[in-house]
């Protein structure tokens, strides 16, 4: 296959598996709910997820550099189907947090895949190539929360459980996608390189490399500072809608299709043309001001006429901020392209755990706004530290791999 049959594989995967994630991510808290969950538990089902996350995105990145980012995907899209059977055969809560446990180990595959497209891409068209992934989660996720509102019913009497089993059919067919077509994309030498090279110890990635004078360290402070406030408001969203403005399972998801579709405009079509024209460290400035102001903005959205804007404007600045942070990072790490893109969703991850831990806490003690008043402050230090990022073009733009150059 060639490099561009390669890429739309790795779209449809992608695309496939985050619809069938979309279907029952704003449903979550109000299937938590349904159990007799309190704000803070509802909000840690989602956690929970990007917990293992946390866990086992470095560990998939680290297992792909070895043996090959096929078999790594394999086996997670295989697990992710067994963990939404599980999802839609709960009968209680704690079988709701196994479930999600079990699809949060899986769900560290992203990161091989993004690795899979930096194999594949030169360097001048990796921002291409990460958008485009990026445009596939935006994709899945607009096409997953739609479907998922329509099969989830009424407001009074939601059905659950249907979403879950059609996400299994999902997972099923994008396990077999990627059977038939899905190729291994990581350079052999290479493999061979990362799992017997006599110089592998000294490749080995630590904290001291990270933030030791390397971008990247800048980039994974980026990297959390974004998902921390996108994740908390993500979570606790589905419960400020229905306490704020009585809407139930199915705006709510439509809600969040609105939201995919502003990510996949974003990253699918404007992405590479504001990264021409402005260069990425501007474009990553430009989202996390948007997103910053976006967050502020919606305590005080008492109306569609305020709701939407306000949606819009956090949703392209984390899209804008994400993808360009992914970009930059893959930029920076080497032959290394597995581990490095895992190290930096490991942290995003441990944002998606934190944030949704903060927002029902804070949500069910300390007032609704509070959520989104303290995800917009932190969203400004990341974007101090972006304008310091655009202001010191000297920071080293060498490989983690090689330090020394």
């Amino acid at each position: 296959m060639n490099s561009q049959t390669n890429k739309i594989i790795l779209f449809l995967t992608l695309f496939i598996d985050l619809m069938g994630f979309g279907l029952v991510l704003p449903l979550l808290p109000l299937y938590a709910q349904h159990y007799g969950a309190k704000p803070y538990q509802a909000t840690l089902l989602v956690a929970v997820y990007s917990l293992m996350q946390f866990f086992y995105t470095p560990f998939w990145g680290s297992i792909s550099d070895k043996y090959g980012r096929r078999p790594v995907i394999l086996f997670t899209l295989f697990g992710t189907a067994i963990a939404y059977i599980g999802l839609g055969f709960s009968n209680s809560l704690d079988m709701l947090f196994f479930a999600r446990s079990l699809a949060g180990m899986m769900g560290g595959n992203i990161s091989v895949v993004m690795a899979s497209m930096a194999d594949i891409t030169t360097p001048e068209k990796r921002s291409g190539g990460i958008g485009l992934l990026g445009a596939g989660i935006g994709l899945g996720l607009i096409f997953g929360p739609a479907i998922g509102g329509i099969l989830a019913g009424s407001r009074d009497n939601p059905n659950f459980h249907l979403p879950c089993f059609i996400a299994t059919a999902l997972s099923i067919f994008t396990f077999m996608l990627a059977v038939k077509f899905f190729p291994e994309s990581l350079n052999p030498a290479t493999r061979i390189h990362n799992k017997y090279g006599r110089h592998h110890q000294n490749n080995q990635i630590n904290l001291q490399q990270i933030f030791g004078g390397s971008p990247i360290g800048i980039l994974v402070i980026i990297s959390f500072l974004a998902f921390f406030p996108f994740s908390s408001t993500q979570s606790i969203l589905p419960l400020w809608l229905k306490q704020e403005f009585s809407w139930g399972a199915r705006q709510i998801a439509y809600l969040f299709t609105f939201i995919g579709v502003i990510s996949a405009v974003i990253q699918g079509f404007l992405l590479r043309k504001m990264t021409k024209q402005l260069g990425e460290r501007k474009v990553l400035l430009l989202g996390v001001s948007a997103f910053a102001f976006g967050l502020f903005l919606l305590p005080f959205s008492k109306d569609l006429f305020l709701l939407l804007p306000a949606i819009t404007l956090v949703a392209a600045g984390f899209s804008l901020t994400q993808t360009t942070v992914n970009s930059l990072t893959s930029q920076y790490a080497g032959n290394q392209q597995g581990k490095i893109l895992g190290i930096t969703n490991s942290s995003a991850a441990f944002a998606r755990i934190t944030g949704p831990t903060w927002a029902g806490f804070s949500f069910g003690n300390f007032g609704y706004s509070t959520p989104f008043i303290s995800a917009a402050s932190i969203v400004i230090i990341a974007m101090l530290i972006s304008l310091f990022l655009l202001k010191n073009p000297s920071i080293s733009n060498s490989s983690i791999s090689n330090p020394s150059t």
